[in-house]
């Protein structure tokens, strides 16, 4: 059977902690991406966060030098120039909307540049001070989501649950801020709202790992024979399947509403809020996957009584002559039953039961006359 079958049967047996040495690599390695970004280019604040006045018109047969070319004779050489949704240029410049002098000579060079009249250039201003009161709102938005999430985390799990799924949002958010700067893509209010979104996504997904962990963990057949790792490796595996499936079902009407909205209608509002949430939603589904859940694993096996367990079961593997990598996985004395980690599988009496628990009678075949 394929690993694909598998996959779809449900009956993956993915060893996530040796891929978790890799993958937090990979995590380090973008989260420097990132900041690198960040520090280098900077975000590219929308005019809603920085304030200013934005020109847009329909440009098909002019490039962005013309465009360059025509600003610098009016005095705005370093105005932003961005071709958004096909033909449509946008220019940015930092100019109050009372320096009207400013204001027209701006309309005027590119509407002698693209053969159009002055009213066919629309523009629109906003103050630094408005615009400083959104990026304020925004922070504090983050910032109470951080500790609502945190509290109910907390309440329903543990703290050290809301610790991991913390860390796995702002990995989430400081990838993608990174991404935004690497490539320059504009910061709106519906990149922010497209933020908040895929914080969402991630914490859904992280939670159920979690519950179905947790699930786990009050396992019987489980109790004293496998560490918390190895649990919670049983529980990525139950769950991989439904992660896939809420992945596939959120990002495929993302990239419809990318695709549809940017190219065949123009919407540039769209795109803005519909690429935050593509990236987010893919690196949401991993972060889940491979950074809250071993951050989750970490702090727990610092519990007493979790170190306690894997030194007791890796000691038992050392009898046995185990190899240096079995001791490491070591987490029971045999692997746990199928049975005893399926969701479907019928509920029997083990043989390590005590005398007396009722076992159902098997039924008698009737004879033939």
């Amino acid at each position: 059977m394929s690993r694909l079958q598998r996959l779809l049967r449900n009956q993956t047996s993915v060893s996530f902690p040796k891929a978790w040495k890799t993958t937090l690599r990979v995590s380090a390695a973008l989260i420097l991406i990132s900041v690198g970004a960040l520090l280098v280019r900077g975000v590219n604040l929308g005019i809603e966060f920085e304030g200013g006045t934005v020109w847009e018109t329909s440009a098909p047969d002019v490039s962005t030098a013309d465009v360059r070319d025509a600003l610098r004779a009016v005095g705005q050489a370093d105005a932003k120039i961005q071709f958004v949704g096909g033909d449509v240029i946008r220019v940015r410049a930092e100019l109050d909307a009372t320096d009207e002098s400013s204001v027209v000579r701006v309309s005027s060079a590119l509407a002698a540049l693209t053969g159009q009249t002055v009213d066919d250039i629309s523009f629109n201003s906003i103050s630094a001070s408005w615009g400083s009161e959104i990026t304020d709102k925004a922070i504090r938005a983050l910032i109470v989501f951080f500790i609502v999430v945190a509290i109910y985390i907390t309440l329903t799990q543990e703290w050290r649950m809301a610790v991991a799924a913390l860390v796995a949002v702002a990995h989430d958010i400081g990838i993608t801020v990174g991404i935004y700067a690497l490539f320059q893509f504009e910061v709106t209010p519906a990149t922010v709202i497209a933020f908040l979104t895929i914080m969402g996504y991630s914490l859904y997904d992280t939670l159920v790992v979690f519950d179905k962990n947790r699930d786990y963990q009050r396992r019987s057949a489980l109790v004293g024979r496998a560490t918390y790792t190895r649990i919670m490796n049983s529980a990525l595996n139950t769950v991989l399947l439904r992660s896939v499936n809420t992945t596939v079902t959120s990002v495929l009407p993302v990239l419809s509403m990318l695709i549809v909205g940017t190219l065949v209608l123009g919407a540039v509002t769209l795109a803005e809020f519909a690429v935050a949430l593509l990236i987010g939603l893919l690196v949401g589904t991993y972060s889940s996957l491979f950074v809250a859940a071993p951050a989750a694993a970490w702090l727990k096996e610092r519990q007493p009584e979790h170190a306690e367990l894997r030194e007791r079961l890796e000691a038992r593997a050392r009898s046995r002559g185990a190899t240096a990598h079995e001791v490491e996985d070591a987490s029971a004395d045999e692997k746990p039953a199928p049975a005893a980690l399926s969701d479907a599988s019928p509920t029997r009496r083990p043989s390590s039961a005590p005398l007396g628990t009722a076992i159902p009678p098997r039924p008698r075949k009737r004879k033939r006359r």
